[in-house]
């Protein structure tokens, strides 16, 4: 390898994050959908994973929710592009999200399966990237989503769906 190769450049990032066992607490007396309006509206902190990747939320409705998200160099894999893990987490935040907005008060979700179609690279040129998740079907345990990113300039980027088991949270 020559010398030109080896050059390292450093680079940091700082961010603030809220405390994740507020909004939990609150889990047992407030909907899914009042959850995610006090966040949209910052009347309560957002996920830590939020703040992590520059996520925010655009739009929220009962069984749909949108996220935005604008490419920066610290998302890149080594090869030039958005990492695919940046994509998969976006659309299982959005497809999640508009689960817990069709969800009562003392229920939770997690994620039993993540699937992720990548459609077309990602860079910082790509512009601002519009996540949106919506609900398929519903049940008392079961819940499914589909979800998609386009790019600034429209074009579809990706595309998911996801099954989240639905639970009780004892208060």
């Amino acid at each position: 390898m020559t010398e030109e190769y080896r050059t390292i450049t450093g680079r940091q990032r700082a961010y603030t994050w809220e405390d994740p066992r507020t909004s939990a607490a609150l889990v047992g007396s407030r909907s899914g959908l009042e959850m995610l309006q006090a966040v949209a509206h910052g009347e309560l902190g957002g996920a830590p994973i939020a703040a992590t990747l520059g996520m925010s939320i655009l739009e929220v409705e009962e069984g749909r929710v949108a996220f935005g998200l604008t490419p920066d160099e610290w998302h890149y894999n080594p090869i030039g592009s958005v990492h695919g893990g940046v994509h998969a987490t976006l659309l299982d935040s959005v497809m999640g999200c508009a689960v817990h907005s069709k969800l009562g008060a003392g229920q939770a979700y997690t994620t039993l399966d993540l699937n992720v179609r990548y459609l077309r690279p990602v860079t910082t040129a790509s512009g601002q990237l519009r996540a949106e998740g919506r609900i398929v079907s519903i049940g008392s345990r079961v819940a499914t989503a589909e979800g998609t990113i386009t790019d600034g300039a429209g074009r579809l980027v990706a595309t998911g769906s996801t099954t989240c088991l639905i639970m009780t949270v004892a208060p």
